[in-house]
């Protein structure tokens, strides 16, 4: 492991140009001074390919890595229980950066313009424990990448990977937990906004390729200090990639996936200025049990917070209970975390955590399991992605 001394030394090499040559490592999380996806643009005037024709996502092609364009996530959370009914939470998410817009032209298997990162985050509802870790590493030697056919994402020894058609296997541990999961696709890709196009902004490349895969059902471990325990539950993944996908005034988003009992899901995102108010409301989905999908546009929902929540750590204060209305779909829920520090303290601080919610569905009574996202409440998201 790097200590913390080393791994701010580490930053200042990333920001540099210097990771080219650099070491891998990991870090048990505390706020550096410096955020992995705000790392300097091409200094050739940033010539990364960006998003702007819709229907361009393709499988299994795309579910890869897109090494012309700048930053890329490969996303899971899921809501997990016991069979007595023990609450658990979890995030694994694998980022990829590229320093540079051209390969690098070397015969080192060192070298590499590709850089990756990854957070690890495990909610245990019951003692009210959230464990993080953040772990990073070079796209070269093997250590880190991703890869479309057989579909693998790794860093080091976490990974994300097909076992047989329609099935992932999820593997991440640290000294304190771990997860062993495995996630059986259920619906096809939903491709977000314009046939997989999402803008974040009004102007032409303000934008990102996005697509997800809900209501993955899930079996496996989930290990613990005191031990390890046998959990089911359901998923989401999300796929993302983008160059400058936000526009200069926004400073964050706030995002919600929603799994519903009845084998319908729901995203949602607002993106926000520095007062608070919105700069741009990109589409949402609403994902049906057959997996047909119907756009949920701007000003058709309506979102009211409930109570708020400060962090000890950032002294950042987060929404922490909500009221979600979305007129066309004839839902009305309200929802609260499954606890409230969820909060991750690495390079980059943000909020990311479990949540439920309980309400009517076109009349019906409904509940939901999901996550909630937000960003921007602990310092500007502009330039990380």
């Amino acid at each position: 492991m790097v200590k913390r001394v080393g791994f701010v030394i580490l930053l200042f090499l990333l920001a540099t140009g210097w990771w080219l040559w650099g070491r891998g490592g990991e870090t048990a999380v505390s706020p550096p001074t410096t955020s992995f996806l705000s790392l300097p643009a091409d200094s050739n005037g940033n010539p990364f390919a960006r998003a702007t024709e819709p229907n361009a996502v393709q499988f299994p092609r795309d579910l890869g890595a897109h090494e012309d364009y700048q930053t890329e996530w490969w996303y899971y959370t899921g809501n997990l229980e016991t069979a007595a009914g023990r609450p658990f939470g979890f995030q694994f998410t694998i980022f990829r950066r590229a320093l540079t817009a051209e390969a690098t032209d070397t015969e080192s298997d060192w070298r590499t313009n590709q850089v990756y990162l990854a957070h690890f985050t495990v909610s245990d509802g019951e003692n009210g424990r959230f464990y993080e870790r953040e772990r990073f590493s070079r796209g070269a030697a093997g250590l880190a990448g991703a890869q479309a056919e057989p579909y693998r994402i790794w860093l080091e020894d976490w990974s994300m990977a097909e076992t047989v058609a329609g099935q992932v296997r999820l593997q991440a541990k640290t000294e304190e937990v771990a997860i062993d999961l495995l996630l059986n696709q259920t619906l096809p890709p939903v491709l977000q906004g314009d046939g997989g196009l999402s803008q974040k902004g009004s102007e032409p490349g303000n934008a990102s390729y996005y697509y997800s895969i809900v209501q993955q059902q899930v079996r496996g471990t989930v290990t613990l200090p005191e031990g390890t325990v046998e959990v089911t539950g359901v998923a989401w993944k999300d796929h993302e990639y983008s160059t400058n996908a936000l526009t200069a005034d926004a400073v964050g988003w706030d995002w919600f996936s929603l799994q519903f009992d009845n084998g319908a899901a729901l995203m949602l995102v607002q993106i926000r200025r520095q007062d608070g108010s919105l700069t741009f409301v990109p589409d949402g989905i609403f994902v049906q049990p057959d997996g047909s999908t119907q756009l949920v546009t701007a000003g058709s929902w309506q979102l009211d917070v409930l109570d708020r929540w400060t962090s000890e750590a950032s002294g950042a204060t987060y929404p922490m209970g909500w009221r979600l209305r979305v007129r066309e779909l004839g839902l009305d829920v309200e929802g609260r975390p499954l606890m409230p520090n969820q909060e991750l303290t690495g390079t980059t601080v943000y909020w990311e955590g479990a949540v439920q919610f309980n309400g009517t569905l076109d009349g019906r009574p409904i509940t939901a399991k999901g996550y909630i996202e937000m960003t921007g409440y602990a310092g500007s998201m502009v330039g990380r992605i």
